[in-house]
Formats: C-alpha cells, sequence, structure tokens
C-alpha cells in the first residue's frame, strides 16, 4: 500500500502521457488548522500533493462531497481536464471554499504530472526562465493566522511582552523595528513587509481621520536603521478607502518602497486606479481576486495596479495562474506570488515564479521556513544569499515527514474513486 511518507519520485522508465486517479485525500493539522493538503493518488500508485489556506472544514467538506464524485465521473488526472471538470456554476470567479478545494487538487495533479514526466515541476511548466529568485521576509511571528480563520489583528498571535521564541518578526517590527532591520540585513534578506497602519486602519474603518503616526514611526525607525540597504515592502490588507488611502499614500512618498499591497479592495478597481494615477508608490494587488483570471483584467485595463500577486492556493492552481501570468505579461507587469500559507505552496510558488520570464520576487515568512513548515514536509525550496531556488526533485518537491503524519494532531480523510 502507497502511503504518504512514501511521496518520491516516479519508478524508472514509468512516466505516462496519461493516468487515472483513484483516490483523492485530505489532510490536516492542529499545528496549523488553517492548512488543507490535498493528495491525488494514481492507478500506479504515485500521489501528488496540493494545499490551500483558511477555512479548512469547509475545504475538507468540498473535496470528499462535492469535487470527489466529479473527479470520480472524470478520472483523468491531467489539470486543465480537471479543472473544466470542477469548474462550478457558481461562484467561479469566487474564492470560497470551492475555489481553494479546486486549487489544491489542481496543484496536486501538477505534482502528480511532473513526477510521471520525472521532472521539476518548472521544467514541465516551460522554465526556467530564472534559475532563482530574490525574496522578502513578510515580518509575521510562529503563530501568525493560526487561531482563526480571518485576517486580523486578533489572528496575529502576538502577546503583551516580549516572546521568547525566535523569529518572532511580527512583534518585533511593531516594537523594535530598527533592530529587526538591520537583523534581516545581515540574515542576507534583500526585503521586508510589514503592517503597522493594521491597528489603526481597523479602529477607524481605513478612513481620512486614521492616526497614522505610529505606523510612519515604523517606518521611519526601519529608515533609519538600515537607510536603502533593505526594499521595503508595505501590507496594508484592504483596510482603507479612497480618502484614507489617499491621504496615507501622500506619507508614503518619501520612504521609496517597493510596492504598497491592497491598500483597498481588490474588487473597488477605479478606486484603485484613482489612487494609482495621483501616486508614485507602486501598487500590488490579487492575492485575494478569487479563481480565474477575470478579475485581473479590469485591474490590468486601467492600470490599477503595478505588479500581481498571485496565491496558486486560492486563485484556482497553476493552470489559473498560468493564464493570470500570461495576462499580466500583455500589460508589463510583473508577478510576485503570495507565501504565508504553507510549505507546499511555497515550493509549488518558486516552480512558477521562476518558469516565467516576468517573475519578480517571492515571499517567504523565515517564521514559518524554519518554523513550521520544516514540522510537516521536507524537500522546500533553498534560500541562499537572499535568493531562492526550488527542489530539483520530480514535482514541486515536496514531501511530509513521517512525524508529521504520525502526530496525534494530523487527521486524515480518504475516499476512493
Amino acid at each position: 500500500m502507497t502511503t504518504l511518507a512514501s511521496f518520491s519520485a516516479p519508478r524508472a522508465g514509468a512516466a505516462a502521457p496519461a493516468a487515472r486517479i483513484t483516490a483523492i485525500e485530505t489532510i490536516r493539522t492542529s499545528i496549523q488548522p488553517n492548512v488543507t493538503i490535498v493528495a491525488v493518488t494514481d492507478e500506479d500508485g504515485r500521489v501528488g500533493l496540493g494545499e490551500t489556506f483558511y477555512g479548512s472544514t469547509s475545504v475538507e467538506t468540498y473535496v470528499h462531497d462535492v469535487a470527489a464524485p466529479v473527479l470520480a465521473a472524470h478520472p483523468s488526472a491531467a489539470p486543465a481536464e480537471a479543472a473544466r471538470a470542477l469548474a462550478g456554476y457558481v461562484g467561479y470567479s469566487g474564492s470560497g471554499a470551492e475555489a481553494r478545494g479546486n486549487s489544491a487538487i489542481d496543484i496536486a495533479l501538477w505534482d502528480l504530472l511532473a513526477k510521471r514526466a520525472g521532472l521539476p515541476l518548472r521544467e514541465l511548466l516551460g522554465g526556467p526562465a530564472q534559475q532563482s529568485i530574490p525574496v522578502y521576509n513578510t515580518c509575521a511571528g510562529n503563530q501568525y493566522v493560526n487561531a482563526e480563520s480571518r485576517q486580523s489583528s486578533s489572528n496575529w498571535g502576538i502577546g503583551i511582552g516580549a516572546p521568547d521564541a525566535e523569529y518572532e518578526d511580527l512583534w518585533a517590527f511593531l516594537h523594535e523595528p530598527g533592530r529587526l532591520a538591520e537583523e534581516l540585513v545581515g540574515a542576507g534578506f534583500p526585503g521586508m513587509k510589514v503592517w503597522p497602519f493594521d491597528l489603526a486602519a481597523e479602529a477607524s474603518r481605513g478612513d481620512h481621520r486614521t492616526d497614522l503616526r505610529d505606523g510612519l514611526r515604523v517606518l521611519d525607525a526601519i529608515r533609519e536603521a538600515v537607510g536603502d540597504n533593505i526594499e521595503l515592502y508595505l501590507e496594508l490588507h484592504s483596510l482603507w478607502n479612497l480618502p484614507g488611502a489617499e491621504r496615507l499614500f501622500r506619507e508614503l512618498e518619501r520612504f521609496d518602497l517597493t510596492w504598497a499591497e491592497d491598500p483597498i479592495r481588490a474588487d473597488r478597481t477605479e478606486a484603485l486606479a484613482r489612487l494609482a494615477a495621483g501616486t508614485g508608490v507602486p501598487i500590488a494587488i490579487g492575492e485575494n481576486v478569487g479563481a480565474g483570471a477575470n478579475a485581473y483584467r479590469p485591474l490590468l485595463e486601467q492600470r490599477a495596479i503595478d505588479i500581481a500577486i498571485v496565491d496558486l492556493g486560492w486563485s484556482g492552481g497553476i493552470t489559473t495562474g498560468l493564464k493570470v501570468a500570461a495576462l499580466a505579461e500583455q500589460h508589463g507587469v510583473p508577478v510576485a506570488p503570495h507565501d504565508c500559507t504553507g510549505p507546499i505552496s511555497l515550493a509549488t510558488a518558486v516552480h512558477f515564479v521562476t518558469a516565467i520570464d516576468h517573475g519578480f520576487v517571492q515571499e517567504v515568512a523565515r517564521s514559518f521556513y524554519h518554523g513550521w513548515y520544516r514540522d510537516i514536509a521536507d524537500g522546500l525550496p533553498e534560500i541562499i544569499d537572499g535568493r531562492i531556488t526550488p527542489a530539483a526533485a520530480p514535482g514541486h518537491g515536496v514531501t511530509l515527514t513521517d512525524a508529521f503524519l504520525d502526530h496525534p494532531g494530523t487527521s486524515r480523510r480518504r475516499t476512493e474513486l
């Protein structure tokens, strides 16, 4: 019997152009309750792994109760055929449980396809266009977005006092931003991302009366400590209305940001276009726009964004990600994948972004990368001198550890097709 611990390269000479899916499994963990791992098994016993984030109970139910019967009727392991079969009647441009489940299935099928071909994933995608790509550190902590299935300061996972654990970068950027910036420069990170305005924006609903002083203090301290020796990225989590964002961006001009991310909800295209037209601060949008390339088109056509963010585990998987990348390339806009969700998502994103000419940068959260990612997985992409390189193994390279699969907090549900 094939076990999830034995995910490995395909048998020598066994690669085949087509295969039939025989089973689908979901794996969830108390280590990070928001993660849903999806494993698909083919008729030769090979297993492909996919992943998504948020709403894990809903995603698991969708995978087994809705997607599995569809895949049983259309058991081809071809990602494009599965994507067509799983396209829903409603919510086809959304990012709900259906889109997240389909995204994880798509990633798993691409991983399986690459394993059957005996190729690293990015070679199956036509790459590498770049051998490696720069990273920036998202300054999350070890318990970030772990307690709830939403993005909120209540889910930051920080206490009042200074934490004892290593890589508590969220507490550090709020309380010791200059020291953290110096530490990251010393560790070889070329960039860092912070979100010091969220507390004030939550309190004011992001309007033009928001108190900006504490957030500006953080950015000032970073620039005073390291100058322009680090790329500075700002996350805004879609908490602002247009007047509030316009006022904030006037203050941000002096910090030479690489980008400000999600200042306004991505579906408010006209407001974003107006904001972009009135500022020199680059705007990055896209991780939460949903499945399909539809939502990116108006953002690109109205010149509302400067960088297209893509989360393959939320937006339809690799099949959709390739379409988004092609659309962005037509508009001269670089692509930057999201991370801060899971080891399979990170590994897949690195293969994807290094397989396209206009891949710009890869997000990593070092607290996750050195923390719970390694508690559950092997085969992570390697970070050296501020650049990340995907694994050379067939597929995306990530395997699940025996310790994780045997962990009492790991639950598994399997459906035979």
